[in-house]
C-alpha cells in the first residue's frame, strides 16, 4: 500500500537577526530552522502521549545551499518525512523565498527515535509512520 507523506509548512519574514556579517542569512540559520521545521512538524502531529514516550535526535545533515535570503525575504519552509527504517526516518527539507519561489536551501537529515523513559533509540511502529502521512 502506498502511502503520501504529508507536507508541512512555515512561513516568516527574514530579521536582522538571522544575518551575517555579509548581510545575508547565515548557514548556522538555515540549520536551526531545519530542526524547528522538524520539531514544529512533530508537536503539530503527535498525540500528547506520543510526545511524552517518544522524542527525536538528530543522527544527520545533509544541507545544500542554493542562493541566499536577506533582510525582509519572505521565508516558506516545507517538510515532509521520507524513508522510514527500524529506528530511523529521513526528514527532507526545501527553503524557499516564498514570493520568487526559488530554492534556497535543500535538507536531508536522518533522525532516530528515542524512548523518553531509557532514553534509547526505539523502534518506529506502523502507528508513529502514520503520523506524517496524509
Amino acid at each position: 500500500m502506498a502511502t503520501t507523506p504529508e507536507i508541512f509548512q512555515q512561513s516568516f519574514l527574514v530579521e536582522e537577526k538571522h544575518l551575517d556579517e555579509q548581510n545575508h542569512v547565515n548557514n548556522v540559520q538555515y540549520v536551526q530552522w531545519v530542526q524547528d521545521v522538524a520539531r514544529a512538524h512533530w508537536d503539530a502531529r503527535a498525540t500528547k502521549e506520543q510526545n511524552e514516550k517518544y522524542f527525536w535526535i538528530v543522527v544527520t545533515h545533509e544541507i545544500s545551499y542554493k542562493q541566499q535570503a536577506f533582510l525582509g525575504d519572505k521565508i516558506l519552509l516545507q517538510t515532509y518525512v521520507g524513508e522510514t527504517s527500524h529506528v530511523k526516518s529521513v526528514r527532507h527539507v526545501i527553503i524557499k523565498n516564498a514570493e520568487t519561489e526559488k530554492v534556497l536551501v535543500e535538507a536531508k537529515t536522518t533522525w532516530a527515535l528515542m524512548d523518553q523513559e531509557k532514553k534509547k533509540p526505539i523502534k518506529i511502529s506502523e502507528d508513529l509512520k502514520k503520523v506524517f502521512q496524509q
